[in-house]
């Protein structure tokens, strides 16, 4: 039976996201301030019209199928996308309002990320920011991300990236790993060296460009001891464990104390891209807007000042 052209189709699946978050009809009727029995016919409606099952419910629970789970997350983003587009058309899409999730990197959003984020949530108080920080990718619409900041290249072609800045790296070790050698001139030389490997960026190898004349160098490393974090990696690099190649914004106040040395400083490592990526959507709310408009400005520094000093 198909639904009647007089239902808000927008409104049946408001309230099956209702319906979920509240954990039962019953629930879901009381915040809306509807009825059971109404709430119920809006569920049965949407699933006559997308023609599939979207809860199993007995007398004391009620699950989601496998259609329902797709359903629900399609829907929020659907709800999302339409009150957007309401927001353009009425000229009111420039006052953000409403929770921004964002993924970041573990360093990037504990020390340099958070600063931007003050002022993000100082210039828009109608929004909050639930503030997730690991280094892998998320899943935007199993998660309920609406962006991610990504510090690598970007490889997934079913998101929108946008490129904030570059991260300069160096080389660095402790003074006490260059006891008793001649410290290294040349890229090559490094090889020699025990080493901490940073597995996100490069394991088994180092590139290596020389500033004068071009020249390339592909090291081969050994790590004694390799991590995923970049506090880790600085850590076992001040207690002498080996040589690292790490981000210059974390690393550099450990040069200026000497508790780290920069190695084959006319040697330079390719910086990082970093992206604040999204997922593909015709219409942006504007609390994300806003907050890439906000990272963009904060991290935009083409001689990499912002970063050299994020540590400070």
């Amino acid at each position: 039976m198909p639904v009647s052209p007089a239902v808000d189709r927008i409104e049946l699946m408001q309230t099956f996201v209702h319906i979920v978050e509240a954990g039962s009809l019953s629930a879901a009727a009381l915040q809306m301030g509807a009825t059971q029995p109404t709430v119920s016919r809006r569920l049965q409606a949407l699933e006559r019209s997308l023609g599939v099952r979207l809860l199993r419910r007995s007398t004391h629970a009620m699950k989601l199928t496998e259609d329902g789970e797709r359903c629900y997350e399609r829907a929020k983003e659907l709800i999302a996308d339409w009150h957007a587009f309401e927001a353009d058309l009425r000229g009111v899409g420039d006052e953000p309002e409403g929770t921004l999730r964002v993924v970041a990197p573990h360093a990037l959003g504990q020390a340099l990320l958070v600063g931007p984020l003050a002022g993000y949530l100082r210039a828009y108080p109608r929004v909050s920011v639930e503030w997730l920080l690991h280094d892998r990718r998320p899943d935007f619409i199993a998660e309920g991300v609406d962006c991610a900041i990504q510090v690598g290249e970007v490889t997934d072609p079913m998101a929108v990236a946008v490129k904030l800045s570059e991260v300069p790296r160096l080389v660095v070790a402790a003074p006490s790993v260059l006891e008793g050698r001649t410290p290294p001139t040349h890229a090559a030389e490094l090889a020699a060296l025990p080493w901490l490997a940073l597995r996100t960026f490069y394991r088994n190898e180092v590139l290596l460009t020389h500033r004068p004349t071009g020249e390339t160098a592909h090291v081969p490393i050994r790590p004694r001891m390799s991590t995923d974090s970049l506090y880790a990696l600085q850590s076992a690099a001040r207690l002498g464990l080996g040589a690292c190649l790490g981000s210059t914004w974390l690393l550099k106040a450990d040069i200026d104390s000497g508790r780290l040395v920069q190695l084959v400083p006319q040697w330079q490592v390719a910086p990082l891209p970093v992206y604040l990526v999204y997922p593909h959507a015709r219409f942006q709310p504007a609390r994300l807007r806003r907050f890439i408009e906000t990272m963009r400005l904060a991290l935009a520094d083409p001689m990499g000042r912002a970063w050299e000093a994020g540590a400070a």
